[in-house]
C-alpha cells in the first residue's frame, strides 16, 4: 500500500513488549500507515518495532518517495532528507492555540482559531470533489486565508513575550509553515492526519488495558493480523468472515495472485 499510494497517513504509538528472560516489559512501538480519504483504496498497515528510531521509518518506507502526512516526529526527518515530501498536520498546529485558549483565555489564541476554522470550512465544502478540482478550490478560497494567517502569525510573534505559551504556539506554526500548507497545492493531500486516529485507537485501548506483546516476533505477527482486520473493516467486511474465507483459500490460491486476497480487493466466493 505504501509503495502504491503517493500520499499516506503516518503515525506511531507506544506499546509494551515483554523483555526476554526478565519478566518485565519495555516500550516498543507500532507504526501505522494508512491510505487517505482521497485515495482509491481503503487500507492500513501496522508495523511493530522495538523502538521509535528513525531507522525503522526508513526500513518501513524503503525506496518510497511520496508524501507522508505526519505529526511533528523526528523519526521521519531522515526520509525528508532522502526525497520524501514533508506534510505536516494542520490539526496539531491548531491544537497548540486551542490549548492556550483553554488554559489562558488569550484573545490572540481565539483569533488564530478563527483563521484555522475558516481553512476547515473550505475543506468541509470540497471533500467530495475530484483531486484537481479540490486543488483549484483550495487555491481560490483557502490560499488567501492561509496567506492572511501567515502574515498575522508573523505580526503577533513580534508582540508576545519570549517563552510564553502563545509564543510557543506561534513558533510551532511558523517553523513548519511550508509543510503545513503543502496540502494547498495537491488535491490528494488531506489537511491533517486525523484520518489515522481511528486506526491507532485499538492499540491505545490495548495499552490502557495492560496488554503487551510477548516478544518482538509476536508483536510483528499481531501487527500483521491487525492490518488485515482493520483493513477488512475499512472496506465494510466482517473480519471473521474475511479471514475464514482467506485462510480456506490460501492452500490452493496461486502465489502470483495473492494480492487478490487483500481486504480492498477481496470478494467472497459466490454461492
Amino acid at each position: 500500500m505504501r509503495l502504491q499510494q503517493g500520499v499516506v497517513h503516518a503515525d506511531e504509538t507506544p506499546v509494551q513488549m515483554l523483555v526476554p528472560g526478565k519478566g518485565k516489559t519495555q516500550r516498543a512501538y507500532v507504526w501505522a500507515h494508512a491510505a487517505t480519504q482521497f485515495a482509491d483504496i481503503r487500507a492500513v498497515v501496522y508495523e511493530f518495532a522495538d523502538s521509535c528510531a528513525g531507522e525503522h521509518a526508513r526500513e518501513f518506507l524503503g525506496k518510497w518517495r511520496g508524501k507522508p502526512v505526519c505529526d511533528d516526529y523526528s523519526a521521519y526527518k531522515a526520509g525528508f532528507e532522502l526525497g520524501i515530501t514533508e506534510i505536516r498536520c494542520m490539526a496539531h498546529a491548531r491544537r497548540k492555540f486551542f490549548e492556550v485558549q483553554a488554559n489562558h483565555k488569550r484573545q490572540i489564541a481565539e483569533q488564530a482559531l478563527g483563521y484555522f476554522g475558516m481553512l476547515y470550512d473550505v475543506e468541509r465544502d470540497i471533500t467530495e470533489l475530484k483531486p484537481e478540482h479540490r486543488r483549484e478550490v483550495r487555491q481560490e478560497r483557502a490560499r488567501p486565508i492561509a496567506d492572511a494567517l501567515h502574515a498575522w502569525l508573523l505580526a503577533q510573534r513580534k508582540r508576545v513575550c519570549e517563552g510564553s505559551a502563545i509564543a510557543k504556539a506561534l513558533d510551532y506554526s511558523l517553523k513548519r509553515w511550508d509543510a503545513l500548507t503543502r496540502y494547498l497545492t495537491d488535491g490528494y493531500v488531506p489537511i491533517d492526519n486525523n484520518g489515522l486516529e481511528n486506526q491507532i485507537r485499538p492499540w491505545a485501548r490495548g495499552r490502557a488495558n495492560g496488554l503487551f506483546a510477548g516478544s518482538l516476533r509476536a508483536g510483528k505477527r499481531a501487527a500483521a493480523i491487525m492490518s488485515l482486520i482493520r483493513s477488512a473493516q475499512l472496506n465494510g467486511h466482517d473480519p471473521y468472515v474475511y479471514l475464514k474465507d482467506v485462510l480456506s483459500r490460501l492452500p490452493t490460491h496461486r502465489a502470483d495472485d495473492i494480492a487478490a486476497l487483500l481486504p480492498h480487493r477481496w470478494a467472497p466466493v459466490a454461492a
